[in-house]
């Protein structure tokens, strides 16, 4: 089993308002959260009250652009919102955003969780090799900007707001696909 895990809190936030934007996301929001690092987020078809939505997301981690198809397969507004990863079936690998109210702000815990059951377990080698300890510390700054940048989007929503010192330069073409599965392209 692979886990990456950052956990901070977010002031001048509640929890709710990261649910409900998350699971009713478009596309154009998702793009003014984080411009030029966050490509797409919306759902390609909906469940009931979102469990068994299947959500695109597309983003940069670092230098690597992250594109893929999940499932959300747990929802409690305002605390917790599970995502499984998709390519055809559903992948071993899931997207947990674990969300509590606190003192003027929310106390965040981002976690990606990889890993097969049983016979499958010969395989988690290669997870790893995708969900290295460069990707963990790339997602680990991600998710630290990103909630805080979401933070300020809500507060405005009608403007786009200055990002400027968390620009990321993104390269003109990928190098070589990484992990096909969950659609990691690591570029230079």
């Amino acid at each position: 089993m692979v886990t990456i895990e950052s956990q901070f809190f977010v002031a001048r936030i509640g929890g709710r308002e990261v649910t409900d934007f998350l699971l009713d996301c478009t596309d154009d929001r998702y793009r003014q959260w984080w411009p030029e690092t966050h490509l797409a987020l919306h759902a390609v078809s909906r469940g009931r009250d979102h469990v068994g939505d299947v959500v695109l997301m597309d983003e940069y981690v670092g230098k690597r652009r992250v594109r893929m198809l999940a499932i959300v397969v747990q929802v409690v507004p305002g605390q917790k919102v599970t995502w499984q990863l998709r390519k055809g079936l559903r992948l071993p690998v899931w997207l947990t955003l674990e969300l509590a109210d606190r003192g003027g702000g929310v106390d965040l815990r981002h976690t990606i969780t990889a890993g097969f059951r049983g016979v499958g377990r010969v395989l988690d080698p290669l997870l790893r090799r995708y969900l290295s300890a460069e990707f963990a510390a790339a997602m680990d700054e991600h998710a630290r900007t990103e909630f805080a940048l979401l933070r300020d989007h809500l507060a405005e929503p009608a403007t786009l707001p200055d990002h400027g010192s968390h620009r990321v330069d993104r390269p003109t073409k990928p190098r070589f696909a990484l992990a096909p599965l969950i659609g990691v392209v690591a570029s230079r």
